[in-house]
């Protein structure tokens, strides 16, 4: 399965090269291979806002109808802090740089219900144990392929 073009700039495009690096010419990505990403995608620095939740990383899944109909959908998510001003002066905001694995709903998959978690950089958190935790989650799915996969950037 080739992961589309999706929207945005260079971070999704980093993003999609780690994915890239994940498969094989003849695999479709894994869920594992596609959390590996992500976890190298989410240990390299890039410049952000000089604010506490400036550089963070969102893991969330449930099941949810964004396209039309039900999937269970796995969203791996990069949030930036940019500085921006405007007529007041400056304020932050933020771009996310989202990867989303969408699975057909099945009872298994409901049965996990919802869940969400954040890491940010600079603080007293552990990188490795919040990736290792994010992987006890996806345990029923790692050896599975998505039934769909979109990484895309929006402003948030």
């Amino acid at each position: 399965m080739a992961c589309p073009t999706g929207r945005g700039g260079r971070k999704p495009d980093i993003l999609r090269a780690e994915l890239a690096a994940g498969r094989s010419t003849t695999t479709e990505l894994t869920t594992k291979a596609a959390g590996l990403a992500y976890v190298r995608f989410g240990r390299q620095r890039f410049d952000a806002a000089a604010a506490p939740d400036a550089d963070g990383l969102l893991f969330q899944y449930g099941t949810y109808a964004f396209s039309g109909r039900p999937m269970f959908t796995v969203d791996l998510t990069r949030q930036f802090g940019i500085s921006a001003s405007d007529a007041d002066g400056e304020h932050d905001q933020y771009v996310q740089v989202h990867c989303e694995l969408r699975y057909e709903p099945e009872p298994v998959l409901d049965a996990l219900g919802c869940f969400d978690s954040w890491f940010f950089h600079d603080t007293e958190a552990d990188l490795e144990q919040w990736f290792a935790t994010m992987q006890e989650h996806l345990a029923i799915l790692l050896e599975r392929a998505p039934s769909e996969i979109d990484v895309y950037e929006q402003p948030v």
